[in-house]
């Protein structure tokens, strides 16, 4: 059986973004509370993409291919070499197109370039306990539950507990060269 193609594609986040994205959060403030903070002004937008400058953390959007809307944003974050092979992952959709599958699939290509074009080994997903939409993606993607993290993240004003859900990649992976030997 072959595997249906893609609805979304990949792109890295770019500061010719700036405007679609700022307004995408605007107009996703109801679906981010309490769960995250984007940048929603252009100021907010070019600090943040400060982020991105060391390759330490790739940002990217998800587009609808047949419209080329972002459907949502995806960080992969503090990426660690050497013994540990692994990065944090951020994600959101963006409310006009939430709900239609397109974060599972962005998220599934994410995940794809994450284990064979950087061969991670592990990605983390930290999630709080009251956020049901990302708790269930993070299901439906393969991730395994592994415990809480109190007061985990500063997000809308209080120190945020989170459940952290890890995935690693399938065998065969092929390492990356940072890896040690021994």
């Amino acid at each position: 059986m072959s595997e249906m193609p893609s609805r979304v594609e990949l792109r890295p986040l770019t500061l010719s973004d700036q405007d679609e994205f700022c307004s995408l959060v605007r107009a996703s403030a109801g679906l981010h509370r309490p769960w995250m903070r984007l940048p929603a002004t252009a100021e907010e937008f070019r600090t943040w993409m400060r982020r991105f400058d060391d390759g330490v953390n790739l940002g990217f959007l998800i587009r609808v291919r047949e419209s080329g809307a972002a459907a949502g944003m995806v960080n992969i974050n503090s990426i660690i070499r050497g013994r540990y092979q692994g990065a944090s992952l951020g994600y959101a959709a963006f409310a006009p197109s939430a709900g239609r599958g397109y974060m599972t699939e962005g998220l599934t290509a994410v995940l794809r370039h994450a284990f064979t074009e950087l061969r991670l080994h592990r990605l983390e997903a930290n999630i709080q306990p009251a956020n049901e939409a990302s708790l269930a993606l993070a299901r439906r993607l393969g991730f395994r539950y592994e415990g809480l993290s109190p007061a985990y993240l500063y997000i809308d004003g209080a120190w945020r507990d989170h459940e952290r859900w890890s995935v690693t990649a399938p065998d065969p992976w092929t390492p990356d060269s940072s890896l040690p030997e021994v």
